[in-house]
C-alpha cells in the first residue's frame, strides 16, 4: 500500500524498514497520519494558521519522522505544508482584515484567542514591525494569531504575503528536515533547538531589516 493512504503502523517501506513510533507528545498523531497521510499534514497547519487551536508544528514533526522511515515523501510533505501555511495564514488576515477587533473579541475566546492574549500579541507585533511576520511563524501563540492581528492593523496584503511566506518556508524547512534526519530523536533535538530559536531569528530579522534601510538609503543617495 502506497504511503500516506492508510497503510498499518507496523507496515514495512524503503528498504525493508518499518517505521519507527513516533516519539513522545507525537505519539498521539500516529493513528492520524497513519490513516490520512499528507491530507493529515495540510489540514492540521491550515487550521492552526487561522487561530484554530491544533498540533500544527507538531504534525510537521511527526510527518517529518515518517518521511525519514519512508512512509511519506519529504519533499511532499514540505510543500504540502508550506502551502497550507500560507494559505492559513492569508485566511486569518481575511478575518482580521474584513471582521477587525470586534468580531476577534466576539469569537476568539472559542479559540482561547482571549482579548487579554490578542491585545498582548497586537502590541508586540506593533513593536516590531513587518519583519515579525516571518519570525512569528516560531512563536507559539503568534504563529495561530499572526494573519489576524496583520489583518486587524492594516497592513498591506502584498507585504504581509511576503514576510509570511517567508517565515512558512523558514519554519517547514527548519522543522521537516530535522525531523526527517534525526528521525526518532526529534523531541530531544526539538526542545534544545527551542531554547534558543526566538534569540536567533530576532537577530535575523533585525538584520534582514537593517540591510534593508541600507539598500533603501543608499537609493535616495543615489537619486
Amino acid at each position: 500500500m502506497p504511503p500516506g493512504t492508510g497503510a498499518p503502523i507496523g507496515a514495512t517501506y524503503r528498504g525493508g524498514m518499518s517505521a519507527p513510533p513516533l516519539p513522545g507528545p507525537l505519539a498521539h498523531l500516529a493513528p492520524l497520519l497513519g490513516h490520512y497521510g499528507y491530507w493529515a499534514v495540510g489540514a492540521v497547519v491550515l487550521v492552526e494558521d487561522f487561530g484554530v487551536p491544533a498540533p500544527g508544528e507538531t504534525i510537521l514533526l511527526a510527518a517529518g519522522v515518517y518521511a525519514g522511515a519512508g512512509r511519506l515523501n519529504v519533499v511532499a510533505v514540505a510543500l504540502i505544508a508550506f502551502a497550507a501555511a500560507v494559505v492559513g495564514d492569508n485566511i486569518g488576515y481575511l478575518i482580521g482584515r474584513v471582521g477587525g477587533r470586534a468580531f476577534v473579541h466576539r469569537w476568539g475566546r472559542y479559540v482561547f484567542l482571549t482579548p487579554e492574549r490578542f491585545a498582548a500579541a497586537e502590541a508586540f507585533f506593533g513593536r516590531h514591525g513587518g519583519q515579525i511576520v516571518s519570525v512569528a511563524r516560531f512563536i507559539e501563540g503568534l504563529r495561530q494569531a499572526n494573519g489576524i492581528i496583520a489583518g486587524t492593523t492594516g497592513m498591506h496584503w502584498r507585504r504581509f504575503l511576503a514576510f509570511n511566506a517567508l517565515g512558512a518556508a523558514l519554519w517547514v524547512g527548519l522543522w521537516t528536515t530535522l525531523a526527517y534526519v534525526v528521525g526518532s530523536h526529534i523531541t530531544t533535538v526539538y526542545d534544545e533547538v527551542s531554547r534558543y530559536q526566538l534569540y536567533v531569528l530576532v537577530a535575523a530579522a533585525v538584520l534582514i531589516a537593517a540591510f534593508a534601510v541600507r539598500h533603501v538609503v543608499r537609493r535616495r543617495r543615489e537619486h
